[in-house]
This record gives C-alpha cells, sequence and structure tokens, in this order.
C-alpha cells in the first residue's frame, strides 16, 4: 500500500517564512480544516496516513515535503534552505527510516523537497533562495551509482520548482512557462495553467487520480481535458504560506 506521511499545522503557522507573496492573515481553524480534507483525500485515493504530531516551535512544519525526498532505492533527507526549517528533518528521519535506506544531504549545500522534481531517472531541481549548486553536487555524487541524473533548472517569480512545474505522469508536465527555465522539458507533454491562475502548476498525482487545488477551474478543466480525473481539495488557506498539494505529504509508494 501506499503511505502519506503527513503533519499537524502548527499554532505558529502564521509565523511561516513568507518569499515571494504578500504576507496575510492566516486562519488556523480554516487551515486546520483545509488540510484534514486533504489528508482525507489521501486516504480516500488508497494511502496509509502517517500523521505527525505538530510541531508547536516549528511554524512550516505542515509541509513535510521540504524535509526529504523519496526515490525507488532510497529516501534523501535535504537540509532546508531556511534556518527557522532545518529542524524538521529530525522527526522525518525517524519516521522514514523504516521504509528506505537513507542518504543525506549535508553543510554547505541546502536543498529543499519542493524545489525537486524526479521524472523517471531525471532529479530536476530548482535553483531557488532555498537551493543550491553545492545540493546539486552532492546529489549527483550520492545517486550516481544509481543511475540518476540531476539537472539544475532556473527559476523566476516562485518560491519551488514544484510551483511552477509538477509531474502529472511519466511523459506529462503540468507548468507554468513564465516561471521556469522550460528548455529542459521540451521532451515532454505540457499541459500549461491558464493565463489567470499562475499558481495552478501543483498537482499531485495519486494512484489513477489526480488531487488538486479547488481554486483553479480553469487550469483544471485543461487538465480533464487531457482525461486525467480530478479529486479537488480546498488549500488556499494553506496557500497564503506559500503551499499547495505536494507540499503537505511525502508519499512512500
Amino acid at each position: 500500500m501506499t503511505v502519506a506521511v503527513t503533519r499537524k499545522i502548527s499554532p505558529r503557522f502564521n509565523e511561516c517564512e513568507i518569499t515571494h507573496i504578500e504576507r496575510a492573515p492566516i486562519n488556523l481553524e480554516v487551515a486546520r480544516a483545509q488540510h484534514q480534507e486533504y489528508v482525507t483525500a489521501l486516504a480516500k485515493n488508497g494511502c496509509q496516513i502517517i500523521e505527525l504530531d505538530e510541531e508547536p516551535n516549528l511554524p512550516d512544519s505542515v509541509f513535510v515535503e521540504d524535509a526529504a525526498f523519496i526515490l525507488g532505492e532510497v529516501a534523501v533527507i535535504t537540509r532546508p534552505g531556511a534556518d527557522s526549517r532545518k529542524p524538521e528533518i529530525d522527526s522525518i528521519i525517524q519516521v522514514l527510516a523504516p521504509y528506505k535506506p537513507l542518504v543525506h544531504v549535508a553543510a554547505p549545500a541546502t536543498i529543499d523537497g519542493g524545489d525537486v522534481l524526479v521524472l523517471g531517472k531525471n532529479i530536476y531541481v530548482g535553483m531557488s533562495t532555498r537551493s543550491n549548486q553545492a545540493a546539486l553536487d552532492q546529489l549527483q555524487n550520492t545517486l550516481d551509482n544509481y543511475g540518476y541524473e540531476v539537472i539544475g533548472v532556473e527559476l523566476r517569480g516562485c518560491l519551488h520548482l514544484k510551483t511552477a512545474i509538477t509531474k502529472v505522469d511519466e511523459q506529462t508536465v503540468l507548468i507554468n512557462p513564465d516561471w521556469v527555465e522550460t528548455s529542459r522539458f521540451k521532451k515532454f507533454t505540457w499541459i500549461e495553467v491558464d493565463a489567470e491562475e499562475p499558481f495552478a502548476a501543483n498537482c499531485l498525482p495519486l494512484n489513477g487520480k489526480i488531487i488538486y487545488p479547488a481554486n483553479f477551474p480553469k487550469t483544471r478543466a485543461k487538465i480533464e481535458k487531457y482525461g486525467y480525473a480530478i479529486h479537488p481539495v480546498n488549500v488556499d488557506e494553506l496557500a497564503k504560506a506559500e503551499g499547495a498539494v505536494t507540499c503537505c505529504s511525502l508519499i512512500i509508494p
């Protein structure tokens, strides 16, 4: 069975790191209700849920994706780019250790899992404010034995690579071409976000469904035209913390 690791929202969620959007007050009750809706969607789509307790002193810790990324052979424990987020990896190490061998990114490298897009044996890494060249070099050295190629991708105007592009399936990506170096993805089929929905490029494919934000109807219609089934979730309160549907879980196939 597919396992999904999630974490409850910190009571200090309003103190989260903000990089590319204006800070707006977050309604904690609404955010928690939306997160529960998201967790329920994971369960309905075939996931066994491992829900970690909230971390009272780690405002961004609901975004468990940034602390690791999962490959077929190993789980990579990241070193988040924001100092306030570096302690988030401790509990993620404990929960992933029974499932996969672990490899670790070490200083001076920094990388957020939100900057990592795995498509086949290519690992694309967004060159954001959170992820640096030292991380690319370490990952290539560490993962070369497994046949992976690590590829840096330039970004503009967004926090993470997966703000601008995510996997729909092995041949198809959902993309905002204004925010990402598109030349890296010429071999894939593109579903472009609607121009009025620039933040709509984040989707989570899961066991034949696409978990997708409910507040991007125009882009949703584009995805559905390609024959994909959408499971909509409300995450607009989580988006005030620059979060989206990939951010809130670590999926272990």
